[in-house]
């Protein structure tokens, strides 16, 4: 495959993308914001770490770009992929900055934890937005020029990359996309888009603003009643919500969607199957990293930064609200998350009962 890739957003999860696609030959140029990030690179290399040795290695082939230098590539060889892999409220401007430089029969593929598709078929089209879900793949830039994953690989287990057309249609590039990409992890080809953004959007409605709000791992999240509770309530309003809007929305990690949604509107025997799946088992292994393990709007509140948190639980009250379906959770959530962001609350389990 002899594409031109260009990763807008080269931060935890796109640098992780990009230096992998980079590390295995492919021609990758990452772009970012952060100039301390891009010259670190530039300087020493993209160092990646993960839980086994053969995911610790340094990238050296990855050419990099600060954003104002993009304009260099009107003199180059056009872009044939270009991964959008910002946060949810930057896709916009990320989308019309690499435009330009798109192949005739280039695209723009959503390496992002929200719906951003529509935002970005706004900008290049729908012929050229195609939609690939990243799952379980836990990774953060603590350092310039250094990204960690926190999670194993997924392999068999656990399929990490979902990649699909808008319009469910398997065609050549997404075949293609789903090999490029199965250098990284477990990939596959989907023809439910839609379903399967939805059910990542009802993993990450459980979790991301319930550690930023909370400020507790993902794990211990789980490990306390009253707050596993709450994320239980979140999961089965975001399965009602989706499917009203006609979503055919597929597992949520382990759980089936219809159980989750039962187990929020009190049916004993699916909260105690929803309850064991979530609740960390006594005994169970620790992962080495569990204790710096933490969803990316965790992370952003951490760093002071804005969370997506509207493109998240408030996109979902909002979709509620549109189609007549209330989600109160998802409403306490993201104003929670949103004072915790301004400063007006700090995050402590407290808020959400725990």
């Amino acid at each position: 495959m002899n594409k031109r890739i260009a990763v807008i957003g080269s931060g935890a999860l796109g640098g992780y993308v990009g230096g992998y696609l980079a590390h295995a030959g492919h021609d990758v140029t990452l772009v970012d914001f952060w100039p301390e990030h891009v010259e670190t690179i530039r300087r020493k290399g993209l160092e990646l770490d993960g839980l086994t040795p053969a995911e610790q290695f340094t990238v050296t082939r990855a050419r990099t770009m600060h954003l104002t230098e993009m304009q260099q590539i009107s003199r180059e060889r056009p872009i044939d992929i270009a991964f959008v892999a910002v946060k949810s409220y930057d896709t916009e401007w990320a989308t019309a900055l690499v435009r330009p430089y798109l192949a005739s029969d280039g695209y723009v593929v959503s390496l992002q934890n929200c719906l951003n598709e529509e935002r970005i078929a706004g900008i290049v089209g729908w012929g050229k937005t195609v939609g690939m879900v990243a799952s379980l793949i836990s990774v953060d830039l603590h350092e310039p020029g250094r990204i960690r994953r926190t999670m194993p690989k997924g392999g068999e287990k656990h399929t990490v990359f979902r990649v699909g057309e808008v319009h469910g249609r398997i065609t050549r590039r997404v075949e293609e996309l789903r090999e490029l990409v199965g250098i990284i992890d477990s990939a596959r080809t989907t023809t439910n888009l839609w379903g399967e953004r939805w059910s990542k959007l009802c993993q990450n409605g459980m979790s991301n603003g319930v550690s930023a709000a909370t400020g507790l791992t993902g794990t211990d999240c789980h490990r306390n009643d009253a707050i596993r509770r709450f994320q239980i309530q979140l999961g089965g309003e975001a399965v009602r919500v989706g499917q009203a809007l006609g979503y055919h929305i597929e597992k949520i990690g382990k759980m089936e969607p219809e159980q989750l949604a039962r187990a929020a509107e009190a049916d004993p025997g699916a909260l105690a199957e929803i309850e064991a799946v979530l609740r960390p088992a006594a005994g169970a292994s620790a992962n080495p990293r569990a204790d710096v393990q933490r969803p990316s709007m965790a992370q952003d509140i951490i760093k002071g930064r804005r969370t997506e948190i509207d493109f998240m639980n408030g996109y979902i009250a909002e979709r509620g609200r549109f189609i007549g379906v209330a989600a109160p959770a998802h409403e306490r959530l993201t104003e929670l998350v949103l004072q915790v962001e301004r400063g007006q609350r700090a995050p402590a389990p407290g808020l959400l009962g725990g």
